[in-house]
């Protein structure tokens, strides 16, 4: 089952539950997904499904954080909500050491040996992470990699 038909199953199942965050979630992943189609003419993959998600993740990790700062907590909750709901439908992310492993493995595929050669590096391990890896936290351990 593609992941645009789990999410119309899971549209319905929420509707019927009458699970209001997870249908609002769901709505707007799927109207995310129908508005890049048409704008595109394209029929989006799965793969492409995957990064709209991530993209709807890092958003809510930002707004969370102006809304911890800002003390409303009535949005921190509902946010945290979302972010778990949105999570279930990435992959597993990777543990820090099949992380480290992949990291190590795309320098010496690029010879990077400086932090100039830091954006090649991440574009390698982003592209074999395929969604399981939040680009902060590689940022951070690729930037430790190439200074060590």
């Amino acid at each position: 089952m593609s992941l645009k038909d789990q999410l119309a199953e899971d549209l319905k199942t929420a509707m019927k539950n009458k699970e209001l965050t997870r249908k609002n979630v769901v709505t707007m992943i799927r109207s995310s997904v129908k508005q890049i189609e048409v704008d595109e003419r394209k029929d989006l993959s799965d793969d492409d499904v995957l990064k709209i998600i991530m993209k709807q993740v890092k958003q809510r990790k930002d707004a969370l954080e102006f809304f911890q700062n800002g003390g409303r907590e009535d949005l921190v909750e509902q946010t945290q909500e979302e972010i778990s709901l949105l999570e279930s439908y990435l992959p597993t992310p990777l543990t820090e050491e099949e992380l480290l492993q992949l990291i190590q493995k795309a320098i010496d595929e690029t010879d990077a040996n400086s932090i100039k050669e830091m954006g090649v590096v991440m574009n390698k391990v982003m592209a074999d992470s395929k969604g399981k890896a939040d680009g902060k936290i590689v940022s951070q351990m690729v930037r430790q990699k190439l200074q060590a």
